[in-house]
This record gives structure tokens, C-alpha cells and sequence, in this order.
């Protein structure tokens, strides 16, 4: 009634048709924002906390006779010429690949270049008065009496470590068994902690599987250089593998039902 007399009778039609597409446009837009509330999800704080959630761990073991042998055969020099001890390391590292290549054999008998450094020796005054350095060859693999004969066939290096460890393959046919045997125990566990509170079962929240590190039952001989300097042309590498346990740990939360 007011626009009735306020406007033209022309103009009085076209404001009421603006009003009205204003209030269906404000009503759609009410409409399309409470939607929208109502798809969001509620904030961590207002959901509702969970009940009958019960943390569990089972931890398995198993022990396994090592099978994995790795030398490091290491050369050491001193002098006051860089570039000769350089050429020096560079041709007993080179004689010794050329010497143990024909026996590679994957899985075996592995062989590779090791860590190679050459740096200088200060006087108290900070100058260099000499030169020292080392190179490494490694031979590793499963086949333990060809890898004990090495240091009594390479010339100019002798053993600075050796170390028995499982061979990946053991390892890993090794762990999937054992982790079975931890995820066999948590869930025999949740099934028990379930019905000795009254309930038919449970369903899994959330699962962590770790593996710890290796525990050795024999520990692994290790021979540095200071200790056993072999003779390369008179003695074989006395070599007797040890024992190591795999431990794997399955933990996470239960929710019984």
C-alpha cells in the first residue's frame, strides 16, 4: 500500500516484482547455507567420544642360523707424495676385483669397491708434513667357505671387519613368518579381551607392525684390522656364523562389540 502511493502505477509493478525475486533469491540462499551446514561434519570436539576401545600388542620371535658373511679387506698407506699413495690404493684395489671377479656369483659370492679416502697429516703448527689414506674392497654372499678364502688369495690387503648377518632372502621369508604368527596372536588376544568383557567380538581401529632390531643369540665375530692381520699368503679366515632373533610387534586399538 505505501509503494501504492509512494510510485507511479507503471513503476508500482515493476518494484513489486523486485521485492518479490529479492525475498526468493534471500530464502534460496537461507536454504542452500543450511544445507551446507548440515553436509559438514561436526568438529572433533562436538563428535561423540569412543567407547569400548581397548589397546592391544602381541609381539612374535623366531631364531635362525645367520647365512650372510661380509669381508672388508682394507689397505692402508702413509707417505708424503698424495697422488703416489692415490696410485698406490688405486692398483691394489684394481688387483684385487681383477683377482676375485671370476668367482662372483648373485647371492654367493658378491664383490664391490668399498670407501676410498686419502687425507693430510698437520704438524702442531697447521702445516701438512705427510699424506695417509685407505681403500676397501668388499666381498659378501652366502657361500661362507669360498668367502673364508679370500684373504689368503688377495695380496696388499688385509681383513679390517667381518660380520655374519641373515641374507635378505632368509630375512624376509624369515619376518613374513613371524609377523603371521604376531597378527595370529593380537587377534586371538582382542578375542579373548572381547568375550571376557561380555562381548561377542571387536573390530580393528587402527594396526601398527614393527620389527625390532636384531638381537643376536651368538654374537657376530668381528675382527678389525689392529687384531687380525693375516697373513694373505698362509692363513685362511677362520669363519663360524652365529644365531639372530627376528622380533616383530603388532600393536593398534580394538573396539568391541
Amino acid at each position: 500500500m505505501i509503494l501504492n502511493k509512494l510510485l507511479p502505477p507503471g513503476r508500482y509493478k515493476h518494484a513489486v516484482a523486485a521485492a518479490a525475486l529479492g525475498l526468493g533469491l534471500g530464502l534460496g540462499l537461507l536454504g542452500a547455507g543450511t544445507a551446507l551446514a548440515q553436509a559438514q561434519p561436526s568438529p572433533a570436539w562436538m563428535q561423540p567420544l569412543p567407547h569400548n576401545v581397548v589397546q592391544l600388542s602381541a609381539t612374535a620371535r623366531q631364531q635362525a642360523r645367520q647365512d650372510w658373511l661380509t669381508l672388508t679387506l682394507t689397505q692402508r698407506v702413509q707417505g708424503t707424495d698424495p697422488a703416489a699413495l692415490q696410485r698406490q690404493l688405486s692398483r691394489s684395489v684394481e688387483a684385487a676385483l681383477q683377482q676375485l671377479r671370476p668367482q662372483v656369483r648373485s647371492g654367493e659370492f658378491e664383490l664391490s669397491s668399498g670407501g676410498f679416502s686419502l687425507l693430510p697429516r698437520h704438524n702442531a703448527e697447521g702445516q701438512i708434513v705427510g699424506w695417509h689414506g685407505s681403500a676397501e674392497v668388499l666381498v659378501q654372499g652366502r657361500d661362507l667357505a669360498a668367502l673364508a678364502a679370500v684373504p689368503a688369495q688377495v695380496r696388499g690387503l688385509s681383513v679390517s671387519q667381518m660380520q655374519f648377518t641373515l641374507s635378505p632372502q632368509a630375512r624376509q621369508q624369515l619376518e613374513a613368518g613371524v609377523r603371521s604368527a604376531a597378527i595370529e596372536r593380537f587377534r586371538a588376544s582382542a578375542q579373548l579381551v572381547a568375550r571376557d568383557f561380555g562381548f561377542g567380538g571387536y573390530s580393528l581401529r587402527e594396526v601398527t607392525i614393527s620389527a625390532a632390531e636384531p638381537e643376536f643369540a651368538g654374537r657376530p665375530r668381528l675382527m678389525m684390522a689392529a687384531q687380525a692381520r693375516l697373513d694373505a699368503a698362509e692363513v685362511a679366515l677362520p669363519a663360524e656364523p652365529g644365531s639372530e632373533w627376528v622380533h616383530i610387534t603388532v600393536s593398534g586399538a580394538v573396539q568391541l562389540q
